[in-house]
């Protein structure tokens, strides 16, 4: 299994429960192609770098997953078929990021703590 991270732009003209559905749609997408999530973050409205579709917005979320490298595939598609979807980014973890994103969710969950 491979370690994964996945960062999706959803449009800024949807409704907070209609992001929230995107969102479980992906994540759900994972889960029933054989994936284990390790981590989901919602890092909410933020400003884009450029406009994309005439949008300077976007809801940004985060999700890190263990899979087999065919679950990527079934991903990106469903990505692409879903307009709700801006932008999108796939990547494989080596060992480094693996134990960097672990440190950094201990230290999320430190200062959420405190």
């Amino acid at each position: 299994m491979n370690h994964y991270e996945t960062v999706f732009i959803v449009t800024p003209v949807l409704s907070e429960t209609q992001v929230k559905e995107v969102a479980d749609k992906f994540q759900g997408v994972i889960t029933e192609n054989g994936g284990q999530i390790t981590n989901s973050e919602s890092w909410g409205l933020k400003k884009l770098a450029y406009p994309i579709d005439k949008k300077t917005t976007g809801f940004y979320f985060l999700v890190e997953f263990s899979a087999e490298g065919n679950l990527i595939n079934a991903l990106e598609t469903q990505y692409r078929r879903d307009e709700r979807i801006i932008r999108f980014l796939t990547f494989r973890q080596d060992k480094f990021a693996v134990e960097y994103s672990e440190k950094r969710r201990t230290k999320l969950a430190n200062k959420s703590q405190e």
